[in-house]
């Protein structure tokens, strides 16, 4: 099957990109104050603040379903290229949605260990509980993470490959989780190792322009078949 130039397809693609990220990002960004401390100040965060869990829970499921829907996208508009790699790419993100789903699962489990005014886990039992959970949601995020670099790098090299969007857009991605995969290894090998935020920052605002970019330009590539 052909996908012309002016097919919708692209610009679908740019959305799904920018609502994966937006709820990607506000995910992140109300997670961090809760996650951080050992076990028991996890917890305690948690059952201060159980809405908050909801709503990341809540939001890293959205971003789960979002990934389906952009890596179907991407499917459906680079299958033509090269296709096993885009068969490849596709399942890596469909597995990275999956690892992220049960990771959140995990964090969500932490709600019933605690209650609204919950400041400490309440037995040592409680708190091997609680520390399996963040370690699951911990380690999955982890393995999500490496999975969508993997495939990350596949779509982006399809991108630069068939003229997707502009070449320095698709430069910009490889490079930028190219980084990445280097900060998650490091996680995955060590988890005490401080990864230095630099290797991250350059990714971060990748996928809104990209997004943005096909939403309002859609795509330059010439039909393949």
């Amino acid at each position: 099957m052909e996908v012309a130039p002016e097919s919708a397809v692209p610009r679908f693609v740019g959305a799904a990109f920018v609502a994966q990220f937006a709820t990607s990002l506000a995910a992140g960004l109300l997670s961090t104050s809760i996650l951080s401390g050992d076990v028991g100040q996890v917890i305690a965060a948690v059952g201060a603040d159980t809405p908050r869990v909801r709503a990341v829970v809540l939001l890293e499921l959205l971003t789960s379903i979002g990934i389906i829907a952009l890596t179907s996208l991407l499917y459906v508009a680079l299958r033509d290229t090269v296709r096993w790699i885009a068969t490849i790419a596709f399942a890596l993100w469909i597995a990275e949605a999956t690892v992220l789903a049960v990771s959140m699962l995990s964090l969500y489990a932490l709600l019933d260990l605690v209650g609204a005014s919950s400041v400490e886990p309440s037995s040592p039992a409680e708190a091997a509980i609680g520390q399996a959970a963040i370690g699951l949601h911990e380690h999955g995020g982890d393995i999500g993470m490496l999975l969508f670099c993997a495939g990350a790098l596949l779509w982006y090299w399809l991108f630069l490959r068939t003229r997707f969007v502009p070449r320095w857009l698709s430069i910009w991605g490889l490079a930028s989780v190219a980084l990445v995969t280097v900060g998650t290894l490091i996680l995955i090998w060590n988890r005490d190792v401080q990864t230095p935020i630099l290797l991250y920052a350059a990714y971060v605002p990748f996928e809104l322009v990209v997004g943005m970019w096909l939403v309002i330009k859609g795509t330059q590539a010439p039909p393949t078949g």
